[in-house]
């Protein structure tokens, strides 16, 4: 087995078995708590008037996301962990617009498999993916942190890749969410001034949670969606 981390949306993603796109602060946490809250899948779209148009055509769905951090006019949500954690969004069906993390896995389909994950479901992803999905065969597996120069999701990937790897000393719970912290990434949600960035956001996005599932983006849909899989 061959494990390479690449850092950033841009990774035009090389045919892989196995590609995990990160997004810790916060696309992929949000996605996570979304499922905890009952959703039924999420499509991924590169522009919000793709996004507007989908809604236009089913009014039913819920736009989430953001543009350069910000929240976009006219979505349903934001790109708020704690945000998401707070609604009921059973059997409902979302559309997820980011800059980093929507986008960069919108650039690693040609992979067999295509995972996406924040820190909160790291782990459960990563063995996911050791006991089902290895074969012995010299599988190769990208893991992609998008954001182009953020820590947070780079910490996570060296997490992920060191239990991938079978390693017996895993690279700690503490020092991967003190390095999310620490991160220029999160500076901006401890700014009080900042409104559009939530202080609660970087509790809830270095919580690790123990779902019964995994996020697998099915790409043979005309949209991708991520869907649960169970454990």
């Amino acid at each position: 087995m061959k494990v390479s981390i690449y850092q950033g949306k841009n990774h035009t993603d090389k045919k892989a078995a196995i590609t995990i796109v990160i997004d810790v602060l916060r696309a992929f946490t949000v996605a996570h708590y979304a499922f905890l809250r009952g959703a039924k899948q999420i499509y991924l779209v590169s522009t919000k008037e793709e996004a507007f148009h989908m809604k236009k055509d089913n009014p039913d769905l819920l736009l989430v996301g953001e543009e350069h951090g910000v929240e976009i006019t006219g979505f349903d949500l934001g790109n708020s962990p704690y945000q998401i954690s707070q609604c009921e969004l059973t059997d409902k069906t979302l559309v997820q617009k980011t800059t980093n993390g929507v986008q960069a896995t919108l650039n690693c389909l040609a992979s067999d498999h295509v995972f996406v994950t924040g820190f909160t479901n790291a782990k459960k992803t990563a063995e996911f993916i050791r006991k089902r999905l290895f074969d012995g065969n010299n599988e190769e597996v990208h893991i992609i942190a998008s954001h182009p120069s953020g820590d947070d999701d780079y910490a996570c990937a060296e997490y992920i890749k060191d239990i991938l790897e079978g390693k017996t000393r895993v690279t700690s719970v503490n020092h991967v969410v003190e390095r999310i912290k620490n991160s220029q990434v999160a500076k901006k949600f401890y700014e009080t001034s900042n409104k559009e960035f939530l202080p609660e956001d970087i509790r809830f996005s270095t919580k690790e949670l123990y779902s019964s599932f995994v996020m697998k983006v099915d790409k043979n849909c005309p949209i991708p969606k991520i869907e649960r899989v169970q454990l």
